[in-house]
């Protein structure tokens, strides 16, 4: 069997419903949409969630939590990742997009430890965790906090 050979399976694709062709074919006048009514309209229906009046689900459920507006997002780094760079290299977050270890729209950034580091880097970050200082700084690199 190859790829152009392949059909769907009998039953598994229908004609399209040609509405509102005349009489005789079944699907005239109306359209099959009944006389009058919300929706026998144009732009008429429910929304999704509307169930006849009755409260919906999502209003009766209890709600928790909160959304913390002065939340602040990092996009995180391991140590054992920057391997990737050379010794003696300064690690910014440009460089760190350009090597694909973070996407290119996210501002801040923070490194942790996870891992091992082999070379000696200076490393640029908005936040360093304790474990990853102290790897950075074993391995003989510096960290710069931006």
């Amino acid at each position: 069997m190859k790829l152009h050979e392949l059909k769907p399976v009998e039953g598994a694709r229908h004609s399209k419903k040609r509405v509102g062709r005349g009489t005789g074919s079944g699907l005239g006048k109306t359209s099959g949409r009944g006389h009058k009514g919300q929706n026998a309209r144009s732009g008429g229906g429910v929304r999704p969630a509307f169930e006849g009046g009755q409260t919906p689900l999502f209003k009766r459920i209890p709600k928790r939590g909160f959304t913390n507006i002065n939340r602040v997002e990092y996009d995180v780094v391991n140590v054992e990742a920057l391997n990737c760079f050379d010794a003696g290299a300064k690690v910014t977050p440009e460089k760190l997009v350009k090597a694909g270890l973070i996407k290119k729209g996210s501002c801040n950034i923070k490194v942790l430890g996870n891992g091992k580091l082999e070379k000696n880097l200076t490393v640029c970050a908005h936040k360093f965790s304790k474990s990853a200082e102290k790897g950075i700084v074993e391995a003989g690199g510096k960290i710069e906090v931006i």
